[in-house]
């Protein structure tokens, strides 16, 4: 009769222990699966940056550098390795996107042109859905970090090689309030 007091604890361990890893596994997936979805709507944002800029490059042919850093930010980004590696060619790509806006307001002809706008709008609707989606991915890896540095979970997944994820954020001169003129 003795033997079953040990015999108990070490089967509420391991059930605590398969329950946590379980748990912990899962959170992992839904990190995963969420920037999955963020990865989605950044890769259909910068499927559009080319007709992007084929459309202004006709109004703005003397705006190269800009067009160009255009480019160069969608390809890092296409290219980018890894959630923190397209986090940051994200953010690289938004910061060249709102200069590209900023150059359509000088000419009053490419603001009024169909094909611009429609890609202006589809960019908007984007934008509005990877901001969405963000703040989801965001808190599932609070959810996740949580988990793993928690008592006791964080035994299990010290054990198990459980590491952190990165939040999705913007970059530091993003932070900044831009200047408003009348």
């Amino acid at each position: 009769m003795w033997w079953i007091i040990p015999v108990a604890i070490v089967v509420i361990l391991a059930v605590w222990l398969v329950a946590t890893y379980n748990s912990l596994v899962s959170k992992r997936l839904k990190v995963k699966n969420q920037w999955s979805q963020v990865d989605v709507q950044l890769k259909m944002r910068a499927d559009l940056v080319p007709n992007l800029v084929n459309t202004v490059s006709g109004y703005a042919k003397h705006e190269q550098k800009t067009l160009d850093q255009a480019i160069s930010a969608r390809n890092r980004y296409v290219a980018a390795n890894g959630t923190e590696a397209k986090i940051e060619a994200s953010n690289a790509l938004s910061g060249v996107l709102n200069r590209l806006f900023a150059l359509a307001e000088s000419y009053p002809d490419l603001k009024a042109n169909t094909n611009f706008l429609n890609l202006q709008e589809q960019l908007g609707q984007i934008e509005n859905k990877i901001a969405n989606y963000r703040q989801f991915y965001n808190d599932c890896v609070m959810m996740y970090n949580e988990t793993i540095m928690r008592v006791p979970s964080n035994i299990v997944a010290s054990l198990f090689h459980f590491q952190p994820e990165t939040f999705f954020q913007i970059e530091e001169e993003d932070r900044n309030v831009p200047p408003v003129q009348f």
